[in-house]
């Protein structure tokens, strides 16, 4: 091994600690410019369907396989089946990566006919008139063998949407839409 002198070994150091400063989001599409390919695992709660499928390859997201995670995260209620936001996969991909789950994304919801949505909402103050399930940008996860609490603390280092912890309930929300957060 070659001798390195102070000023490269200071370099080195410099280096090494602003990797470690930069954002998790930074970093987590630095592994995945570099990852061969993006997959997910869901079981849904309501339906006990699940799947785990490769979703982008080689560059490009596989239409297959998104046909598929659309109708798994279909409207439970009424299956209506709505294209679900590449990005939030994306997200969900990352909070995978970060969190290192042993299970599939339990859902809870995904997404969410109009119908179906203002149904809630008339149910409950914690559902939104415009909620983002109805676009398919959001979900509602647990994942079995992982805190809630350490989901949520993922979910907000991604600082890639909104962040919903419902402990009562059992589940985060993730979104891609704005930054923020709340507790439900």
């Amino acid at each position: 091994m070659k001798d390195i002198n102070r000023r490269q070994f200071l370099k080195l150091g410099l280096f090494a600690a602003a990797a470690g400063l930069m954002p998790l989001t930074a970093r987590a599409t630095m592994r995945e410019s570099v990852a061969p390919e993006r997959s997910l695992a869901f079981y849904n709660t309501h339906t006990g369907e699940s799947i785990q499928t490769v979703y982008w390859a080689e560059g490009q997201y596989i239409p297959a396989a998104l046909a598929e995670i659309n109708t798994l995260l279909r409207d439970h209620r009424n299956n209506e089946v709505a294209e679900m936001s590449r990005d939030l996969l994306d997200l969900l991909h990352g909070l995978n990566s970060a969190i290192d789950p042993r299970q599939p994304f339990h859902v809870i919801s995904g997404y969410r006919s109009p119908s179906t949505n203002a149904m809630l909402a008339a149910r409950s103050d914690g559902v939104a008139k415009h909620s983002m399930h109805l676009e398919g940008k959001a979900i509602d996860i647990r994942v079995p063998g992982c805190e809630l609490i350490v989901v949520r603390r993922a979910a907000l280092a991604l600082q890639s949407g909104g962040v919903g912890y419902y402990p009562g309930s059992g589940f985060v929300h993730v979104d891609v839409g704005r930054v923020r957060q709340w507790q439900g």
